[in-house]
């Protein structure tokens, strides 16, 4: 039996390990893709720390992974689409689950599957997914920055773009410039936002906010930090504040340098509670606050549109490559920010 590397996480002891696995077979309307490049992901670290559990896994183990790219290697039975061996693609970070209400009646999924936490994903040489989260790329985008796509930059996409609907010339913070904060950063910028206020307290990440776009980069912890939000609004506040930390007392500070109107856009994840002291000026203010999880399919393939036409160079965000083997010590690097990395690349 053929085999391969994977890299296993074992829910119940809560021990990751690379393994020699048997590489899977790509059941009906289903395709084996051959990896080339996998993002480590804050959500990685989430799950092997046992703060984001599966909520769908069938089993006690799951291989992780869910930014990913690589080529079609086998065909499965079944297809729809008009797939070849050979293709390059990167693959939606989750699928749908084929069977809650909404995919009955070819709605929006509501029990998506994420893959690398709810079935397998691709911190391994070869990975199986459904033909419909394959989305071609062409010669011209490498495979590093195709995998960051899915989740790094589709979920601030999104964020942006759908849950937020920033439009030109709106006020915008951005709390945590780490891997999805700085990509907020150059969307928000895409789309016109002005001004871009990024928040962190690493100078580094305050540096790379100001070079990816924002045209204010402020310490949370400084003593005027409102005066100063105030000050680059022109007395306004935000538009809109974006938590990418997933820290409550970013929520909190956030909202409030809220705007009349603005509204506090829920990116980061994080299992505590949301709390938001602010009594009356919060209702005064028609102040809002709005959940946002992952991206969508669409905001997908216009992103690759995006990144193969020019208008947004994904190369800055790669901060290494390292070997698959080695991915326990990529993990360690991004939980503790040795080196302030954006993304981390896994190459097989």
């Amino acid at each position: 039996m053929d085999t391969m590397l994977a890299g296993r996480f074992h829910v119940d002891s809560k021990k990751f390990a690379m393994e020699e696995v048997p590489i899977p077979v790509p059941g009906p309307g289903e395709v084996l893709i051959e990896v080339k490049a996998a993002g480590v992901c804050l959500s990685d670290v989430h799950l092997l720390d046992g703060s984001l559990p599966p909520l769908f896994l069938d089993s006690d183990t799951v291989t992780v992974g869910h930014e990913v790219s690589g080529v079609v290697h086998v065909l499965g039975p079944d297809l729809k689409r008009d797939l070849t061996v050979g293709t390059r693609a990167t693959l939606e970070a989750g699928k749908a689950c084929g069977k809650c209400e909404g995919c009955v009646r070819h709605r929006a999924c509501a029990q998506v599957r994420t893959a690398g936490i709810d079935y397998d994903g691709g911190w391994a040489e070869y990975m199986v997914t459904p033909e419909e989260t394959v989305v071609p790329i062409p010669d011209s985008l490498p495979f590093d920055q195709a995998a960051i796509i899915p989740d790094a930059v589709s979920t601030p996409y999104a964020a942006v773009v759908a849950t937020a609907g920033v439009r030109p010339a709106q006020s915008v913070g951005i709390w945590g410039v780490g891997g999805v904060g700085a990509h907020n950063v150059r969307l928000a910028r895409l789309v016109g936002a002005a001004p871009i206020i990024a928040v962190d307290p690493l100078p580094s990440a305050r540096e790379r906010a100001l070079a990816f776009g924002a045209d204010f980069a402020l310490d949370p912890a400084a003593p005027d930090f409102t005066d100063q939000v105030r000050a680059a609004t022109g007395g306004r506040g935000l538009d809109f504040a974006f938590d990418c930390a997933g820290v409550p007392a970013v929520r909190e500070q956030a909202a409030s340098v809220l705007g009349l109107g603005g509204s506090l856009i829920l990116v980061g994840i994080t299992p505590r509670p949301l709390t938001i002291t602010e009594g009356l000026t919060f209702n005064y203010m028609q102040k809002q606050v709005r959940g946002h999880y992952g991206g969508t399919p669409d905001g997908v393939y216009e992103l690759v549109q995006l990144a193969a036409g020019g208008r947004l160079d994904l190369a800055p965000s790669i901060t290494d490559h390292i070997p698959l083997v080695d991915a326990a010590g990529a993990v360690n690097r991004l939980e503790n920010k040795i080196g302030d990395p954006i993304r981390l690349i896994l190459v097989p």
